[in-house]
């Protein structure tokens, strides 16, 4: 990879004119009938990715491969996840694997080499999402290592589950935790800001939570957000639109249901998911006035 994460996620946005992220959750039960007459499921996995990613990659600028439902496959699994960061990439979209990976020390660097030093350079992502709850210690080794190749780090503050403000919205002197957690983040990412204004640290802000989108925008101005909660878990254009800064940047917006299974079990699902990633494009584009 060359650049900086940032400059170079802010300037597919800009070529592109979409601030949809993909979200790659291929769940076995539910890919399209279809895909029946393969019988091996990380083949149907496998061709259920390749033909979303080709049909998707023109309206989107993101591509968001979960790594627990390639994990869920075995051994082959990972290696179809690396299959699909470097279709994705080779498509020209910005990949962000989403792992949500956390720990301190040793281990943290390992998890973070797996993801950023892996022997074939074309299946490196941009990004990974990364758990804060032990504190730096567990966030450091990330976001060292992904600058180091290059990359980025999306950091969970306020996620889109309805069950966060469990642990997010307590209070800790006065303030929310997810409060306290996005100075953490504005804090980590203040040596990492590229030519684009925008930090290689990012944040995980659910659409669910418009209000707490809004505030979080205010602390973190320079941080890069991951909006996932778009579509199938709710949130609409409205709802996302206070990610984005005056001139429509800074931010991306995840659907994985509401695109990859918006065909259902038609024949031609790829084209119904073109159609659903076009359509949210346009929603928030038309939204933002962009």
């Amino acid at each position: 990879m060359s650049e900086h994460f940032a400059d170079r996620l802010m300037a597919a946005i800009k070529e592109k004119d979409s601030r949809v992220c993909v979200g790659i959750d291929p769940v076995i039960e539910r890919l399209p009938e279809a895909l029946g007459g393969i019988d091996d499921p990380l083949a149907r996995v496998r061709e259920f990715c390749s033909r979303i990613l080709s049909a998707v990659a023109e309206h989107c600028v993101v591509a968001k491969p979960n790594s627990a439902f390639f994990e869920a496959l075995g051994s082959g699994g990972m290696e179809l996840l690396h299959e699909v960061v470097a279709q994705a990439k080779r498509l020209g979209l910005i990949v962000i694997v989403d792992a949500k990976r956390n720990d301190i020390g040793s281990t943290a660097e390992a998890y973070a080499r797996a993801l950023f030093e892996a022997p074939d350079a074309g299946s490196v992502p941009d990004a990974v999402t990364v758990n804060a709850y032990l504190g730096s210690d567990g966030v450091m080794p990330f976001i060292e290592t992904a600058r180091a190749a290059g990359g980025g780090v999306f950091v969970l503050v306020k996620t889109s589950n309805p069950s966060s403000a469990e642990i997010q919205d307590l209070d800790a002197g006065g303030k929310p935790i997810y409060r306290h957690l996005a100075e953490l983040v504005d804090r980590w990412g203040a040596d990492g800001v590229g030519e684009s204004g925008w930090s290689s640290v990012g944040a995980v802000v659910g659409a669910t939570w418009p209000e707490q989108l809004r505030e979080l925008r205010e602390v973190m101005p320079r941080t890069p957000f991951l909006v996932p909660g778009y579509g199938a878990q709710g949130g609409g254009a409205e709802d996302v639109a206070p990610a984005f800064d005056e001139d429509g940047m800074g931010a991306v917006v995840n659907s994985s249901r509401g695109i990859i299974y918006a065909g259902g079990d038609v024949e031609d699902f790829a084209a119904a998911a073109a159609d659903a990633a076009r359509a949210a494009k346009n929603d928030i584009n038309e939204t933002l006035g962009v």
